[in-house]
């Protein structure tokens, strides 16, 4: 595949990634005011990038917009997202009078590229000017090259700092990747001014490939909270996968501890939550340990130590002895509740405590082979039983 083709499949699948992100991420942006700043950034860098692209300046060509029109207009976009980096970095630092500073540079970059345009410096120099600046005066170009690398080096500086400031850690990779999404576009504007002044004359499709890698971590900056959403969500129905056989047994032996009665499957469980995701996880995490609490009056003196004993032998490794120890045990007492065996004194399980998801997942990823690996405790006599209500 030619360089030139591929730098404009690259191209276009970073413009596509960059509004999708952007309109995945308008809602919550805009309602709330410490990522409104990054999602506008982002939304004037993406309207840029969406005009350096080769295909879109054909279609506006094609409805009769001039190809000058349509570089001044992405000249004027890209130092509007330069000066917004900037802004929105200086906000970061919470300083009102350079932030104030800089608006007021913003304003004047934009009128000086506005009046330097209009007094006819606005002729496109030389061939693949859809990709090229909307003037060749010296001047112009000055202010648009210094707008990015001024704007694109602050960024890479304040980003990376205040990334290792923070303990947020969605805030923490939305800058960092911010920041080197920033080292890109850095380099690609040196490339660039290489490139309109001979000094590098085939080296813009590389160049538009390293915009469109840009384009994608200025995108994954902006859908790391999406990101830590999913990773989340991810990990709960694993949770919620994983633990399902061992709540299911365990609640349906102890009945008050669960909100709501398993389903019929675990695939239904997880399919048709009651809850979100990691509200459903969480949940019926609590309700196994409260269930193991529950069972700890109905374990035996010595079966733990008989459950351990069966593993052993069983061939079970030595870091899961523990776990499947609890599952023999456990299972016993379920099946001590569901025989009518009556509680005594509780047993303290031991690891059980504290009802850490990671002991319980061990005690679930052994419950198919240890639940019945002790013999079931006898059931009482109608006699005795009579004489115990009695």
């Amino acid at each position: 595949m030619p360089v030139t083709e591929l730098a404009a499949r690259v191209g276009l699948a970073s413009v596509v990634a960059l509004w999708c992100a952007l309109g995945w991420r308008a809602r919550p942006a805009l309602r709330e005011p410490r990522l409104r700043g990054l999602w506008i950034t982002v939304l004037a860098a993406a309207t840029a990038i969406t005009l350096f692209q080769r295909g879109v300046v054909t279609a506006l060509t094609s409805i009769g917009i001039d190809v000058h029109t349509v570089s001044l207009a992405r000249n004027l976009i890209g130092v509007l997202s330069a000066g917004l980096v900037l802004l929105f970095v200086v906000d970061c630092r919470r300083s009102p009078r350079l932030r104030r500073s800089v608006a007021a540079g913003l304003t004047a970059a934009l009128a000086a590229l506005l009046v330097l345009d209009l007094l006819g410096a606005g002729e496109p120099i030389g061939a693949a000017s859809a990709q090229r600046p909307a003037s060749a005066t010296a001047a112009y170009w000055l202010i648009l090259s210094v707008a990015h690398l001024l704007g694109d080096a602050v960024a890479l500086v304040v980003c990376w700092r205040y990334s290792l400031r923070t303990t947020e850690r969605d805030l923490v990779w939305s800058l960092r990747l911010f920041a080197v999404g920033s080292v890109l576009a850095a380099v690609f504007w040196c490339g660039y001014l290489g490139h309109l002044y001979g000094l590098a004359p085939s080296v813009l499709p590389w160049l538009s490939m390293v915009m469109g890698a840009h384009g994608f971590l200025r995108a994954a900056s902006l859908l790391v909270p999406t990101a830590t959403a999913l990773a989340r969500t991810a990990a709960a129905l694993r949770t919620s996968w994983r633990l399902w056989p061992l709540w299911r047994d365990l609640v349906t032996a102890v009945p008050h501890v669960a909100l709501a009665r398993p389903r019929r499957s675990r695939l239904q469980e997880v399919l048709r939550p009651r809850y979100p995701p990691v509200l459903q996880a969480h949940r019926q995490t609590i309700e196994t340990y409260d269930a193991l609490l529950t069972l700890q009056q109905y374990v035996r003196p010595d079966a733990y130590e008989q459950a351990q004993r069966h593993a052993r032998r069983a061939g079970v490794p030595e870091d899961r002895l523990a776990c499947a120890a609890l599952a023999g045990a456990v299972g016993q007492a379920r099946r001590a509740v569901l025989v009518g065996v009556p509680p005594s004194d509780p047993r303290p399980l031991p690891g059980v405590t504290h009802g850490s998801s990671e002991t319980l997942l061990g005690i679930a990823r052994m419950w198919p082979s240890m639940t019945d690996a002790l013999p079931c405790p006898a059931q009482p006599s109608p006699a005795t039983g009579h004489a115990e209500t009695r």
